[in-house]
Formats: structure tokens, C-alpha cells, sequence
């Protein structure tokens, strides 16, 4: 079907990897240095366009695990705990059942030890 790949292209081009910003009209820069930043007018225009009531992206890490933008119509979900050991960020999964609902289970971020320094000097 060319819609559906039409679709997937704008899709790939315009919201994967990129992130939703509150402030913003359209398209803009992406601090992280890649992709773009997104309002919520895209998300809203890319749902009626085809027909959606729920975008779920990844691969930006939120506090929670998961967080909702643009009036629940957008979550981003996160799955590495702890990431690269440098965010004490929970991580998430969601699960949707036969009825559309969404349901998330959380994955609290375990407590990263602090090691002090080595003074150089060999233990006994």
C-alpha cells in the first residue's frame, strides 16, 4: 500500500530519533546535535492524518520509565534503568491489551554504589 509507505517514510524522516518539545510550532533544532525537535501540532497532525489516537516512541531517556506529551496522545518509553550508569532513571514497558488499554510496568533504578578513590597502596 503506497499511503502506509509514504507513511512510514515521513515517519522515519521526521519523528524517529527526534523529540517532542512543548514550546515549539513545526520542526526546530535538537540540542542533542541530532535529528529534530517536534510540537504538538505534529503529533496531532500525523494522528488525524492517519487515523491514530496514540504514538509510542523511544530512545530518549525520561525520569519515570515512561512520560506522556501533547495531552497523552504521545509516550515515550524508556527501558534501561540506571542508563550507562549516568541517570538514575527508572525504565518502562508497556503492555496493551485486547481493548486498546495501556498498562506500564516500572523498573525502579537500582542504587548506583560509590566506590572512593584508590590511594595507590596494595592491601594486606
Amino acid at each position: 500500500n503506497l499511503s502506509l509507505i509514504v507513511r512510514k517514510q515521513w515517519y522515519q524522516r521526521r519523528v524517529r530519533g527526534s523529540d517532542p518539545d512543548p514550546d515549539i510550532v513545526g520542526f526546530g533544532d535538537n540540542d542533542r546535535g541530532v535529528s529534530f525537535t517536534f510540537g504538538t501540532n505534529e503529533v496531532s497532525k500525523f494522528l488525524k492524518r492517519n487515523n491514530l489516537s496514540l504514538i509510542v516512541r523511544a530512545h530518549q531517556v525520561v525520569e519515570d520509565g515512561y512520560q506522556f506529551f501533547c495531552k497523552r496522545k504521545m509516550v515515550t518509553l524508556f527501558s534501561a534503568p540506571n542508563y550507562c550508569g549516568e541517570f538514575d532513571n527508572a525504565a518502562a514497558t508497556l503492555t496493551v491489551s485486547k481493548d486498546l488499554v495501556c498498562s506500564f510496568h516500572i523498573y525502579k533504578p537500582k542504587p548506583v554504589a560509590i566506590v572512593p578513590p584508590s590511594d595507590g597502596k596494595k592491601k594486606k
